[in-house]
């Protein structure tokens, strides 16, 4: 289905769901803020084969729809490309890392029945079919009512809720997204989301990938040749100018979180929802969905983990077995045994600040 075609469909879905985006200023602030991080999310890709999931992929976050749904603001990260043709393929020096996606633009509706009000176009997959590919994506998000940012021609994005004002930053070390590494001017633009925002929320794609990258190294990474960031310094030096809350992604695999001048700190959230392009063996099927509680000016009261794990050609399912706050308990006291950041058993995060 073509895009502007779609768009009809997608204006009368958002009319009946009350979409997110809308300003309402005349709503006193609630007392707590409510700010739901996932990581990755590639809904099945029609190219170099067709691996797209049944019924469009509506099964995919059907489980988890109640719980994403149940924030101020949910953000997630789109991985690849919305795109239906068209486009120029990228290539890869080595081919064996070298993976292409393309999700058709009907699929944005899965994002929009999961409630998702911004999502993160920073990252490695963005422009994997080049600028035709980024801004469809871009306008595939717009017609839905998701906000997005990372591009550089949008490296943030603001809106109103509730009397709130929220901005996303979200930056990468790949071409055409706001640059990971440049962190003097990372600081520039969450200092100004500062000054003109209630709540501002970064999103990063960083670090090396894979399982045996699940530790955070406070130091830089580098991954097949690429400068991956130094995430420890760029997330703490970003809360020292602004930042609220930090949602990291990029390794596949799930991450410590840390609390940082009282904001919260989750340095992966690994694979969301990847449908069979992406590895979801063992600890990278494991992906939490984490919501964050704050005050008016985002300083954190507590946190909540929400287990899920994925597996190949599956959708995101709730995890009895709670594997991955077991995981977030060890990394979180294996990297930071310093932190006053607590974990129990049923993914209550509390932070003792003093």
């Amino acid at each position: 289905m073509n895009i502007f075609k779609y768009a009809a469909f997608v204006t009368t879905f958002l009319l009946a769901f009350n979409a997110t985006a809308q300003v309402d200023s005349t709503k006193r602030a609630p007392d707590t803020l409510s700010i739901i991080g996932v990581g990755d999310i590639m809904m099945g890709t029609s190219y170099p084969e067709d691996k797209l999931p049944g019924d469009d992929g509506a099964f995919l976050m059907k489980d988890v729809e109640s719980v994403l749904r149940d924030a101020d603001v949910t953000f997630g990260n789109l991985e690849g490309t919305l795109l239906d043709v068209g486009g120029t393929p990228k290539s890869c020096k080595d081919p064996k890392v070298c993976y292409v996606f393309r999700t058709p633009t009907r699929y944005v509706r899965n994002l929009i029945s999961a409630g998702f009000d911004m999502m993160s176009l920073a990252n490695n997959h963005a422009g994997d079919f080049g600028e035709a590919g980024r801004k469809s994506s871009m306008k595939t998000l717009e017609v839905a009512g998701i906000l997005h940012a990372g591009q550089i021609n949008q490296p943030y994005v603001t809106f109103t809720k509730d009397s709130i004002t929220y901005g996303l930053a979200a930056f990468a070390p790949n071409s055409n997204c706001v640059p990971l590494n440049d962190l003097e001017g990372a600081k520039r633009i969450v200092a100004h989301l500062d000054s003109i925002c209630d709540i501002v929320i970064v999103s990063y794609h960083g670090g090396a990938e894979g399982a045996q990258f699940q530790n955070v190294p406070r130091t830089t990474e580098l991954y097949h040749g690429e400068n991956r960031g130094d995430v420890y310094k760029f997330s703490r030096t970003l809360i020292d100018v602004g930042a609220d809350v930090v949602f990291g992604h990029g390794p596949h695999v799930t991450r410590a979180i840390d609390v940082y001048k009282g904001r919260f700190i989750a340095y992966s959230l690994g694979n969301f929802c990847t449908y069979r392009g992406i590895s979801v063996s063992g600890v990278n099927g494991l992906a939490p969905i984490i919501k964050v509680y704050t005050d008016h000016d985002g300083k954190l009261f507590n946190a909540q983990i929400i287990p899920t794990y994925q597996t190949y050609g599956t959708g995101v399912r709730v995890d009895a077995q709670k594997q991955v706050i077991k995981k977030i308990q060890e990394l979180t006291k294996k990297d930071f045994p310093e932190s006053k950041v607590q974990i129990d058993d049923n993914g209550l995060i509390t932070y003792l600040s003093n």
